[in-house]
C-alpha cells in the first residue's frame, strides 16, 4: 500500500484490446484528477492477450487486480463478450482478491465514474452504484 491511496477501492478495466484499455484508464485518470495532492484511486487496464493480439487473458486480470488491490476492494469493468465470463470465471473460482466485483456500466463512462467515486474514497457499493449510473447519462 501507498500513502495516498491506502484503503482507496481499485479498479481494473478488462478489454479485449490493449491500447482500449490503457486509454480508457488515462482518460480516467485525468478526468479523475482533484488537484495535484488529491488521492487518485488505483487502476490497471487488462486488455488484450499475453502475446499482443486480441482477446481476454485471465493471467493478466489477476494481475492487474493485484495491482490495485488495497483491501476496499476491486471494481472490474469489462468491455463485451468474454471479457465479462473471463471476469465471471476468476470470481466463480474465487481467485480475485476479497471484495472484488464484477460492475456492470458502460465500459468508458462507467470508468470514469468509478474512477471519480474511488478517488474520493466511496467504499466500493457506491463506487459500482456510480459506475452503474452511466448508463442513464443522456447524450441529446
Amino acid at each position: 500500500m501507498t500513502g495516498a491511496d491506502s484503503g482507496l477501492v481499485g479498479i481494473v478495466l478488462v478489454s479485449h484490446s490493449a491500447p482500449v484499455a490503457e486509454a480508457v484508464a488515462e482518460l480516467a485518470r485525468g478526468l479523475a484528477v482533484g488537484g495535484p495532492d488529491a488521492p487518485m484511486a488505483p487502476v490497471a487496464a487488462a486488455g488484450g492477450t499475453a502475446d499482443g493480439g486480441l482477446g481476454t487473458s485471465a493471467e493478466r486480470v489477476l494481475a492487474a487486480a493485484r495491482e490495485v488491490d488495497r483491501g476496499a476492494g476491486v471494481a472490474l469493468l469489462a468491455d463485451l463478450g468474454s471479457s465479462v465470463l473471463t471476469v465471471k470465471a476468476l470470481l466463480a473460482d474465487d481467485e480475485l482478491p476479497a471484495g472484488s466485483r464484477l460492475v456492470d456500466a458502460p465500459f468508458l463512462e462507467g470508468a470514469v465514474a468509478a474512477m471519480v467515486a474511488a478517488s474520493a474514497g466511496a467504499p466500493l457499493s457506491a463506487v459500482e452504484s456510480a459506475a452503474a449510473e452511466a448508463y442513464a447519462y443522456r447524450k441529446a
